[in-house]
């Protein structure tokens, strides 16, 4: 079972009612970062463990696929989500192609079906985490193994 409160999501959407609702509809459930701007949500990237991203796409200077793709080389790790109020099939294909978007919600969201995929997009964090870890587990126990091999080669 997923602790929500340990869930920390960045929300970036330029206008602040937005910021506003959704801090109101998700604070008691997650630990909730928003910014008006991609510049905003670099620094909180920056400063903060950040599993899921949320952005707006319609957001002057850069777009949320933009913002999303320009993140991938510092932050390839948290799993992200794209909102908008805009229904562009291009859009969609940019955001998962370019900006490695998990999900695509329509804006106005729905409270219920938002927290699932927030949960969903966290569980998605979760495995993967945990297989880079055993994966990382795995080369070196490997590569230990090797090292006790040729310890007890005959040619040494």
């Amino acid at each position: 079972m997923i602790r929500e409160a340990s869930i920390n999501v960045l929300y970036v959407d330029d206008e602040v009612h937005n910021l506003n609702a959704f801090k109101a509809s998700f604070r008691r459930l997650f630990n909730i970062f928003v910014a008006e701007s991609a510049v905003e949500g670099r620094r909180v990237l920056e400063t903060e463990d950040i599993q899921v991203i949320i952005t707006d796409q319609r957001m002057p200077v850069t777009t949320g696929i933009e913002f999303l793709e320009s993140i991938i080389p510092d932050f390839p790790e948290p799993i992200r989500i794209l909102l908008t109020g805009y229904a562009d099939i291009n859009a969609v294909i940019d955001a998962i192609n370019r900006g490695q978007v998990y999900k695509y919600v329509q804006k106005p969201w729905m409270e219920d079906d938002l927290r699932i995929n927030i949960e969903k997009a966290f569980e998605i964090y979760t495995l993967r985490k945990e297989n880079r870890e055993l994966t990382e587990n795995l080369l070196l126990a490997n590569k230990q193994l090797e090292f006790l091999l040729r310890q007890d080669s005959p040619l040494h």
